[in-house]
């Protein structure tokens, strides 16, 4: 088998597997008429492959890293060691997390639309900088000593910038299908988030993984951006807010503002109003810990895994070798179990499906303090990802719309999703600080602390306290459901 095809296999299996995932998931009749599912589809997936197109146009950077750390720096050490990424990355998270103040009221007063537009629009300007500025890096071209020197404060901006304009589209998602998805089908649209997530995540490191070694550094970035713009222009001609934009009837939806019919509150007045229910900030701050614990374990195995590779051999492993597919797998395992259980089993309640998979986070976490250098720990940490992306779905994904209600989406998805990358970011800056550090010797090849599992401990043990805390909010929760302005 040709060397391409081999490579392309997978790519096609998992597509076609995607796409029976999205036929067969189970479905809520809500009475709509077949041209209202039609349109709906056409508005959702478009939409959707915009935001797994953002993802990989958001974790490209980890992709990135693994030619940047072969590199040298200006300093005499690697270009972009894991101190620098967690900078890099930390600084990039907490500007996501706090740009929910300004993009959530955008979003509810100018629609999803706008949001999605704009964030493809500024991503794709972000990404093709950094192209340009690694292509300079990687050849050695116009400006190189410059971008050497300044690398760190050049690349913190410039992904701070991008996840700015990234920090739309988790906003736009939500708010444009809080106004087509009733909310007895929001489990199984809880589903379809994670799988546009899980979507997101194969493209940035299976898809960006392929992009480094057939194309080359610069590309990892440009090639996001490329997509980028191809689905602005899909979106602009496809996506529209309600139904009524599309020529269609507006439905009822059963969440926290469905029958108000009042004045827009200002977004002063709902940042108070989130800010004093109980559920929203429960639910953030079990986000909190999903954005930690995800990204703990998407953003450092495959380091984990490079480093030690002279002592526990998971370079080469298949869970290694097939992280973005696996990852995607698990991802979409997690949203069609979590949504099918919530819509099915709890009556669209979210806590207690939260907590069920916050249980196993727990409890693979704790099994992972001991057991992180085994040779299986690949696979224990895919059923986490399984968990964690399950949680994120059905919380970030689905109960911002109901417990925000779709006038007010825009500020409570905000909200809870900034509380994940601010968990990402705190869990960025605290992994610069503890894990250890890599050297490059006289022959280019990775040495110093880093080389040691013994040296990786404090990656499993910063996860437990966490999955603790997660699995306590959840169940807080679990009786929870949003009552609106009809509700008797």
């Amino acid at each position: 088998m040709p060397v391409w095809l081999e490579e392309l296999l997978p790519i096609a299996i998992l597509l076609v597997a995607v796409a029976i995932v999205f036929m067969r998931l189970p479905r809520i009749d809500m009475g709509h008429s077949p041209q209202y599912i039609s349109r709906r589809k056409w508005n959702w997936l478009p939409l959707g492959l915009t935001y797994a197109f953002l993802y990989m146009g958001r974790y490209n950077l980890k992709v990135a890293k693994y030619a940047f750390e072969e590199l040298p720096g200006s300093d005499g050490g690697v270009l972009m060691g894991n101190e620098a990424f967690g900078i890099i990355f930390g600084v990039g998270t907490i500007v996501y997390g706090v740009s929910f103040l300004i993009n959530g009221p955008l979003t509810d007063r100018l629609g999803g639309r706008f949001s999605i537009l704009t964030g493809a629009t500024g991503a794709a300007v972000a990404n093709l900088l950094m192209g340009l500025i690694s292509y300079s890096l990687w050849k050695q071209g116009p400006g190189y000593q410059f971008f050497a020197a300044h690398f760190v404060i050049l690349f913190s901006v410039l992904y701070a910038v991008n996840m700015y304009f990234q920090s739309f589209g988790a906003v736009a998602i939500v708010k444009v299908n809080a106004g087509w998805f009733h909310v007895r089908e929001r489990g199984v649209f809880g589903a379809i988030f994670g799988i546009l997530i899980s979507l997101g995540i194969y493209f940035a490191f299976d898809w960006g993984g392929l992009i480094l070694k057939y194309m080359g550094l610069a590309w990892v970035f440009i090639v996001p951006a490329i997509m980028l713009a191809i689905f602005l222009l899909i979106d602009i001609k496809l996506v529209r807010d309600k139904p009524s934009d599309a020529g269609l009837e507006d439905i009822a939806l059963g969440d926290a503002t469905d029958g108000d019919e009042g004045p827009r509150m200002k977004a002063t007045s709902v940042f108070a109003m989130m800010l004093r229910n109980p559920i929203i900030m429960t639910i953030a701050v079990i986000e909190f810990c999903s954005g930690w614990l995800r990204q703990s374990i998407m953003q450092w195995y495959g380091t984990f895994a490079k480093q030690t590779d002279v002592v526990l051999g998971l370079k080469s492993s298949f869970v290694n070798e097939k992280w973005g597919m696996l990852l995607c797998v698990a991802g979409i395992m997690g949203g069609v179990v979590a949504g099918t259980i919530s819509d099915h089993v709890f009556k669209s309640r979210r806590g207690p499906v939260a907590a069920l998979l916050y249980g196993v986070m727990l409890i693979c976490s704790v099994i992972m303090v001991f057991t992180y250098q085994q040779p299986w720990v690949g696979w224990l940490v895919l059923v986490m990802s399984l968990a964690v992306i399950g949680v994120h779905g059905m919380l970030s994904g689905t109960a911002s719309m109901d417990f925000g209600g779709s006038k007010n989406t825009g500020i409570a998805v905000g909200l809870i999703d900034g509380f994940v990358y601010l968990g990402t970011g705190a869990m960025s800056f605290t992994y610069a600080w503890l894990l250890p550090k890599e050297q490059l010797d006289v022959a280019g090849n990775l040495t110093g602390p880093a080389t040691d599992p013994a040296n990786w401990q404090a990656w499993p043990i910063s996860m437990v306290p966490l999955a603790l805390l997660g699995l306590i909010m959840a169940w807080r929760i679990r009786n929870a459901t949003p009552k609106g302005k009809t509700a008797k």
